[in-house]
Order: C-alpha cells, then sequence, then structure tokens
C-alpha cells in the first residue's frame, strides 16, 4: 500500500501541453484517474461520447463542462461532483489557465445507457 496525495507532483501551468493522466487503479468494470488540466478545453465541434460512465470530482481550480442535451455551460469548483452516464455526450469548454485544475475521475462499465 502506498500513500499518495492527489494535490502534489502537479506538471506545470502550461496550456500549450497536454492534459496529464495518471492511472491511479484499474480493476474490472473500474479505473480510477488523476486528470490535471491548466487552460486546456476539448477541441471545438468535439464531444465525449464514452461507452463507459464516468463519475468526476473537481479537486481544485475550475472548469466549464458543456452537455449536448442542455444549452448552458455547467461551472465547476472544487468539491463539486457529477455522475456522466454512458454515452452522455459532453465536453470541456475551459479549464482554469495558470492554474493547476485536478479532476479525479471514476470510470465504469454500466448496462444503463443514456437516453436520446
Amino acid at each position: 500500500m502506498t500513500l499518495t496525495n492527489l494535490l502534489t507532483a502537479l506538471p506545470a501551468a502550461d496550456p500549450t501541453c497536454a492534459e496529464r493522466v495518471d492511472e491511479l487503479l484499474s480493476r474490472p468494470g473500474v479505473r480510477v484517474e488523476r486528470i490535471v488540466s491548466s487552460g486546456q478545453a476539448s477541441p471545438p465541434g468535439y464531444w465525449y461520447d464514452q461507452a463507459e460512465g464516468e463519475w468526476i470530482v473537481l479537486l481544485s481550480g475550475a472548469a466549464g463542462l458543456r452537455f449536448e442535451l442542455e444549452n448552458h455551460t455547467r461551472l465547476l469548483a472544487p468539491g463539486d461532483c457529477l455522475d456522466i452516464p454512458p454515452h452522455c455526450r459532453h465536453r470541456v469548454e475551459w479549464t482554469a489557465p495558470g492554474m493547476p485544475t485536478v479532476w479525479l475521475a471514476v470510470f465504469y462499465t454500466s448496462a444503463t445507457p443514456w437516453p436520446t
């Protein structure tokens, strides 16, 4: 057993680099990742459409998350969490520039598809 702090050893804030994704745990049916963003956003017109469900919690920073079936951007602050069902199309509109935005993402398999 290794003690890990999710808010240490963060990469330098650089929006020209890719987000950093660290897989923390992987078991059948579940995967846990720490994602560190620093000003990144989804490419224009791109929507995530994942076969897995994703439960996220924002640990630090700030972000704007948009769902295809909604006409507004949800503003996320530290402590905010959200369950994104499989095939629920979404995108990251923005993450806070100049500071790390740290996400904890739990991906899971589910037999319940998102309604169309």
